[in-house]
């Protein structure tokens, strides 16, 4: 690592533990929307990134939806933190296990508002409820329907089952959304060269009901005119 990547990397872990110890302290999901908000912005500005939203007014005005969107890189909660702001919307989390015992994110995580998934349990009925306990209480939910970044020279890689299912066992609609640019590309110019001015595009698309015998991936792949 060259002083740049450390010096990034030092500040990275001082704002993630210290929104994780705001976090923990905050007195209830509205204040933790904003801490979310306010640390992802900070976390982008100091990687000179900008968001720029296509197709915003597909953000619904009000409601309950799963939030499903593609992922490449670590940066992508708060891409997408940034691309709903001044919405209704918060959600909680999908975060596997291994966020919750990690060093760097584990504080910030367990108190960001989540849902953990062990994916080595082999009794998923404790995550199924905690999902329902979440819409019970007037909130959305935020996944990945890949599992895991996709780390493949591709746009996507392939959904698993969950997402939908999620979305039919709580009735709640799918608000699907596009992180357009290879944020993984621009995260690491933005350690390695700290060019100014980067861009990541998010697409937002139209929202799919959770009726819809269609595979999510392929209504995915079908909206954002993926291959």
């Amino acid at each position: 690592m060259n002083l740049k990547q450390i010096n990034m990397a030092i500040y990275a872990t001082y704002l993630t533990n210290l929104y994780g110890f705001k976090l923990k302290k905050a007195k209830n999901q509205e204040e933790k929307k904003k801490l979310r908000e306010e640390y992802s912005l900070k976390l982008l500005s100091k990687l000179n990134i900008s968001i720029e939203v296509l197709n915003k007014e597909n953000i619904p005005k009000n409601g309950q939806y799963l939030l499903a969107s593609n992922h490449k890189s670590i940066l992508d909660p708060s891409i997408i933190e940034v691309a709903l702001l001044d919405t209704s919307i918060y959600g909680f989390w999908v975060a596997k296990k291994e966020l919750y015992n990690s060093l760097f994110f584990g504080s910030f995580t367990r108190n960001a508002g989540s849902i953990l998934l062990d994916r080595e349990s082999s009794n998923m009925a404790p995550f199924f409820k905690d999902t329902k306990e979440v819409v019970k209480d007037g909130f959305s939910i935020f996944i990945f329907p890949e599992g895991t970044r996709n780390k493949l020279d591709t746009p996507i890689s392939t959904f698993k089952e969950g997402a939908r299912i999620i979305a039919l066992k709580n009735r709640i609609n799918i608000l699907p959304v596009y992180i357009k640019t290879n944020a993984n590309k621009v995260l690491k110019e933005a350690i390695e060269k700290r060019t100014k001015g980067l861009k990541i595009q998010i697409q937002i698309g139209e929202v799919i009901d959770y009726k819809d015998k269609t595979p999510l991936e392929e209504n995915y792949k079908k909206q954002f005119g993926i291959n």
